[in-house]
């Protein structure tokens, strides 16, 4: 099933009353419906695909093509190995740990699963804190325009399995979370089973696990 929510976007004094920014959003686990055209249709025009991580390439490259919108992905802790590097060449390179990027109006940063990308997908929480001092020393004296954050693993507390600790949140994240009060932070790597909801707050952050694909519209205010 793909949710859909809505979440307010600030843009600036006199902003707001704008046409709203779409954003397919995938993670995990494969969303069958989306393979049919006419679900796709269903959903209207997108204006960026995002990866939360741990799916296909050849289904990235899927969704970017079916919907003629932009990709932006970053790398979880699953999708590595053979078959992903087979198929690697039908995707552009993933989200540069902690560079932000913009698409149309929308400002956004990504990290990808912390660590080596070969071998074990061991966890590691000081590749976490790294990434974080990476984006904030970007950030230095434009870090009032909003950011979207994009990540495999969420913020330590928010949207994460804390009984289990290779899907417990990072605390570098929360950390960033907190100084940075991001409008939307998305992610994936929970199992959807063991969360009590898919949207969690953390301050004014809407934090939303998209494992399997989730519609996200930015909806222009004032801010």
């Amino acid at each position: 099933m793909i949710r859909r929510l809505s979440i307010p976007w600030p843009v600036g004094r006199g902003g707001g009353g704008g046409q709203a920014f779409r954003v397919l959003a995938v993670s995990d686990e494969i969303d069958p419906a989306l393979e049919f055209l006419e679900v796709r249709r269903s959903l209207g025009p997108i204006d960026l695909v995002v990866g939360c991580g741990d799916l296909d390439p050849g289904y990235l490259a899927m969704l970017g093509d079916a919907f003629m919108a932009p990709l932006l992905f970053v790398h979880g802790n699953h999708d590595r190995g053979l078959g992903w590097t087979e198929h690697r060449h039908l995707l552009p390179e993933a989200m540069a740990d902690g560079k932000p990027v913009r698409v149309g109006a929308i400002r956004l940063a990504g990290f990808n699963w912390p660590g080596a990308r070969e071998g074990r997908a061991d966890r590691d929480d000081l590749g976490a804190w790294v990434q974080v001092v990476l984006l904030t020393f970007r950030l230095v004296g434009r870090a009032r325009e909003p950011l979207l954050l994009i990540s495999h693993v969420p913020p330590a507390g928010t949207g994460d399995v804390p009984s289990d600790r290779y899907h417990r949140g990072f605390r570098a994240y929360d950390w960033l979370a907190r100084r940075l009060r991001p409008p939307l932070w998305l992610h994936g790597h929970s199992p959807l089973a063991a969360c009590p909801s898919a949207i969690d707050q953390l301050g004014p952050t809407s934090v939303v696990n998209v494992t399997g694909a989730t519609l996200v519209e930015l909806q222009p205010v004032a801010g």
